[in-house]
């Protein structure tokens, strides 16, 4: 019976804040992530580029450990289930036990751009990009929130920037003529 007690008693006590598990590094995928964009860039066709950008996405989703991979997948499947407040929910205990986790602020930040919360979706997006410079989906999320925002030219910029690393991004369009973020004086 005091076996059956303090086994209880002692998981509790590992889950202490003094105990409690920190996040380790996400992993440093910024070499193969080069190459990927060097390939994206250099493909020639749509679904090679979406053969590439399956691979940029496994980097990306990489997460730090178990626990965090945890907290990322089961945030993804809720956003695909259409619960956002669940999502948001996981996503928050990831971004709380990972802050220097990138791919945890852009999730977030896909849920509250589906939220229509354009101010917090904005914030972990810049917060990403800090993280990790050269997150294409983040630089394109970014231009669609700063579209969300009305601030036109912060979102021509932005997408224009995303679209240098990956030319086969389907936001193009949104520059091309009659899209939303068609350059001014173009449709003359």
């Amino acid at each position: 019976m005091t076996r059956m007690f303090i086994a209880p008693v002692f998981a509790l006590w590992l889950t202490t804040p003094a105990f409690a598990q920190s996040c380790p590094s996400a992993p440093d995928h910024s070499a193969g992530m080069g190459a990927l964009i060097a390939q994206i860039q250099q493909a020639e066709s749509q679904s090679e580029a979406r053969g590439i950008s399956n691979q940029m996405w496994e980097l990306w989703t990489d997460a730090p450990d178990l626990r965090a991979q945890t907290l990322l997948d089961r945030g993804m499947a809720r956003r695909e289930a259409s619960d956002l407040l669940g999502a948001l929910q996981e996503l928050d205990a990831l971004v709380v036990y990972c802050p220097d986790y990138a791919e945890g602020y852009n999730q977030r930040a896909f849920v509250n751009f589906l939220r229509q919360d354009f101010p917090s979706a904005l914030v972990d997006l810049d917060r990403a990009l800090e993280l990790s410079p050269n997150h294409i989906a983040a630089m394109s999320g970014r231009a669609l929130t700063l579209l969300g925002l009305r601030r036109l030219d912060e979102a021509r910029s932005a997408l224009t920037a995303a679209l240098e690393l990956n030319p086969w991004l389907s936001e193009r369009a949104l520059l091309e003529p009659g899209g939303a973020l068609e350059p001014p004086g173009e449709d003359i």
